[in-house]
């Protein structure tokens, strides 16, 4: 749910193509023929789920492709597309389920195009994606074994990130100013207007007033590494494992949506992760147990990464929502799809907050520590 790498969540930038000028793009850009299509959600880009007829172009015989046609805005960053990329086909290199491009005709990774007739002549840029198979975490009712699954998968994927990824371009993830980076909080200044005045305000208010106290004067003793920024319930693919109905087990199929990744630190990987896992489970806050159970299973925190969970946590809880409200103001027709996290989200900040930090940090690092000396089947 990227949006630019200034503080400005989301102007009117999203493309807005029709699908048969999706389907003619693919052949003129790709080389494919489409053969079925249908638009995908997004928050700010517009994507399409297509099949394409086979031919010696697909890309090792596959056959279903998302088409993801990138903001305006975001558009004009082509070094950082460009490592999101190649981020992307590093990964599945490193034997992670991420998607990889589909090359243009002209044997490059992504192509600029220029987007419909409205006002100001936009680009878009455009690449076609391997479709991965599996449903949302989401769609499922989430258990112990695939929270923890989860929690290793964020720890994992940074530190190969961080440990191996190099590209010329790396350092256009150092983004200071996005807004969606956890470090930002104190930016949902300027957009807290959107929740008008009531109850849900008061709460944001008091969680950015305790992050610029707590949490940005401690950001240099946090390890800085490479995070994906985005591990939420829609972008984490799963199928399960195992043909019991009573306890099913699931595997991680696939990794969706590096728009948002930056520069950031390891601690608000599993932050974001706890945070998205709680919104559609029934007994949130021990969610945020088995998630950083298996974050630390890989890479174990510091006291201080410890202390700042909390908070960071509320802190992306913030985000989300002011940001949504914030982006449905702009777009109202695409209401129904910023506002998912919203239907429960609201709930859960104002019980993280009334049930307080110590009490919240007692749930999560207990249930953490039982997994010590057993991980789980």
């Amino acid at each position: 749910m990227s949006s630019g790498n200034n503080c400005q969540p989301q102007s009117l930038t999203k493309p807005a193509l029709g699908e048969k000028e999706a389907m003619e793009l693919v052949d003129r850009v790709f080389g494919l023929k489409v053969s079925w299509i249908r638009p995908l959600p997004s928050y700010d880009d517009q994507n399409f789920h297509v099949r394409v007829s086979r031919n010696k172009g697909a890309a090792e015989g596959a056959d279903e492709y998302v088409l993801k046609i990138t903001n305006s805005e975001d558009s004009q960053e082509p070094d950082l597309i460009e490592v999101q990329t190649q981020a992307m086909m590093f990964l599945s290199a490193e034997g992670f389920p991420s998607a990889m491009p589909c090359l243009t005709k002209d044997g490059n990774i992504m192509s600029l195009e220029a987007g419909d007739t409205g006002p100001g002549n936009k680009k878009y840029m455009v690449r076609l994606l391997t479709y991965l198979p599996g449903m949302p975490v989401a769609k499922i009712p989430t258990n112990a074994q695939i929270l923890y699954e989860i929690g290793k998968l964020a720890a994992s994927l940074d530190k190969a990130l961080s440990e191996k990824f190099h590209h010329p371009s790396v350092k256009s993830l150092h983004r200071s100013q996005f807004i969606w980076n956890l470090s930002n909080v104190p930016l949902l200044d300027q957009y807290i207007y959107a929740l008008g005045q009531n109850k849900y305000r008061e709460v944001v208010e008091q969680v950015i007033e305790q992050f610029k106290g707590k949490v940005i004067p401690k950001l240099s003793s946090f390890r800085a590494c490479i995070n994906h920024g985005d591990l939420n319930d829609h972008n984490i693919l799963v199928d399960s494992s195992s043909a019991s109905l009573e306890n099913p087990q699931y595997r991680v199929s696939g990794i969706l949506d590096f728009g948002d990744m930056s520069y950031g630190y390891y601690v608000f990987e599993v932050a974001i992760a706890i945070m998205y896992m709680m919104i559609e489970s029934p007994d949130p806050l021990s969610v945020g147990g088995h998630v950083l159970a298996g974050f630390e299973s890989v890479v174990p925190l510091t006291e201080e990464e410890r202390g700042a969970l909390f908070l960071l946590v509320s802190g992306r809880f913030s985000q989300s929502l002011v940001i949504a409200a914030h982006t449905a103001l702009l777009y109202p027709e695409n209401k129904e799809y910023l506002m998912i996290t919203a239907k429960t989200g609201w709930k859960h900040l104002m019980t993280m907050s009334e049930v307080g930090q110590e009490a919240v940090e007692k749930t999560w690092f207990e249930t953490a520590a039982a997994y010590t000396n057993r991980a789980p089947a």
